[in-house]
């Protein structure tokens, strides 16, 4: 019963002090690789269409639909800690 007692208060799921700031480090990393490994996804699969059709364009293609994507993860991720800067 006095565990439950310490522990109020609390937001859980909230993680505070150090491992509070390893999360918030993650969440950069995941912002500065979004981008870039969207569009080296995007060039290998449009690469791999490109081989398989005989065509030059779906490697074009797969990198802005990437950028796309990673552009969405920034916007994502930064929404989040705009909305909630703990």
């Amino acid at each position: 019963m006095a565990s439950a007692m310490s522990n109020e208060g609390k937001t859980p799921g909230k993680p505070k002090g150090t491992l509070g700031d390893l999360v918030k480090a993650e969440s950069m990393i995941q912002l500065a690789i979004a981008l870039p490994i969207g569009c080296v996804v995007g060039w290998f699969l449009g690469s791999l269409i490109d081989k398989h059709f005989g065509t030059h364009y779906w490697m074009v293609i797969g990198i802005l639909i990437g950028a796309a994507g990673g552009f969405i993860k920034i916007y994502q991720t930064a929404a989040k800690f705009m909305k909630d800067p703990e």
